[in-house]
């Protein structure tokens, strides 16, 4: 009786946000509207542009097609309320809503960990093995590492879910923080804590720490074999590895510190989760997609039909010249 009581107690929480500031929620509001709005345009565009243009039906552009799907979740499970609360003196979200926000969250997020590793080994063969790229990194071989990405996704929340699911909240309510997360949102439990914050530094800061070194190290070999090299293909494709360790570094940096971090009440743990929600959604794009002169071109062509179509749909026709 006790504990269904203490379930019935805390029915929402209130989100602390960054600042109390007036002319700092100001400058954010700002700051969040604009890399929230260019993340989304700059990632649909960048699916637009794949899926309409044969050009780009290669195996490396599916992937990132693929990637700028997961970012546009990324962006907007958190993103939107953030800019809405940040103006409103309750920041409230219910027990459900936060519990639906970490299940979309570490859902996406696990899928994008895996499909960064499913990334850096294709950039592995394409330069290592280029002869074998072909026959190995197949369409459906791609097709079943983007499947088991999700399935690794889904398992990895489902995982942490079904252990703060049923939590019991009786007193506190007010969470640090502008969207709901495992480290706040168990702070805020009646019992003992303890042994959850470890599962929670085992499920997401393991892997975290765990993906991240293997892609440094995968990328490291990558570059070691490079080297060897001094073609004009040699240094394109080490441009293209620096800009994907440079993702990768933007990426997991924050969730190292956030799920790994020893004191996780400090401030610090908000703004390095802009970096996560906000910012590397934005920066994939720049960083994997319009530096590349491929993707540049087949803008412009996507850009030239739509412009071409619009100015069709504007022009007279036929028969109303001749009747003027």
């Amino acid at each position: 009786l006790d504990v269904e009581k203490n379930h019935s107690v805390v029915s929402e929480f209130f989100l602390l946000g960054l600042t109390s500031s007036w002319e700092i929620q100001i400058f954010l509001f700002l700051f969040f509207t604009v890399f929230y709005v260019a993340s989304m345009l700059g990632n649909i565009l960048i699916m637009l542009t794949i899926i309409s243009d044969h050009h780009l039906h290669s195996l490396m552009y599916f992937l990132l097609a693929n990637l700028s799907f997961i970012d546009t979740g990324v962006s907007s499970i958190a993103t939107p309320k953030m800019i809405y609360d940040l103006f409103r003196k309750h920041k409230v979200i219910s027990l459900k809503g936060c519990i639906a926000q970490m299940f979309f969250i570490h859902t996406v997020g696990g899928t994008e960990m895996v499909l960064l590793i499913v990334m850096a080994c294709d950039r592995y063969i394409a330069i290592c093995k280029p002869l074998h790229y072909l026959n190995i990194m197949s369409l459906r071989m791609c097709i079943s590492f983007v499947a088991t990405a999700w399935t690794i996704g889904l398992i990895h929340s489902v995982a942490q879910l079904a252990f703060v699911v049923n939590l019991p909240f009786c007193g506190p309510n007010k969470m640090e923080s502008f969207y709901c997360d495992f480290p706040r949102f168990i702070k805020l439990v009646c019992t003992d804590t303890y042994r959850l914050e470890f599962l929670v530094a085992a499920n997401s800061g393991l892997i975290s720490t765990g993906t991240f070194f293997i892609l440094i190290v995968s990328y490291v070999f990558i570059l070691v074999t490079v080297r060897k090299h001094s073609s004009g293909g040699s240094s394109k494709a080490l441009s293209t590895l620096t800009a994907h360790i440079t993702v990768v570094v933007f990426f997991f940096g924050p969730c190292i510190i956030c799920y790994v971090w020893p004191f996780p009440t400090l401030p610090i743990d908000k703004f390095l989760a802009i970096f996560s929600v906000i910012i590397t959604p934005f920066m994939n794009p720049v960083i994997y997609t319009f530096r590349n002169k491929d993707m540049k071109v087949a803008m412009e062509r996507l850009f030239l039909r739509a412009l071409s179509i619009r100015q069709n749909s504007f022009s007279p026709s036929p028969r109303n010249s001749d009747s003027s």
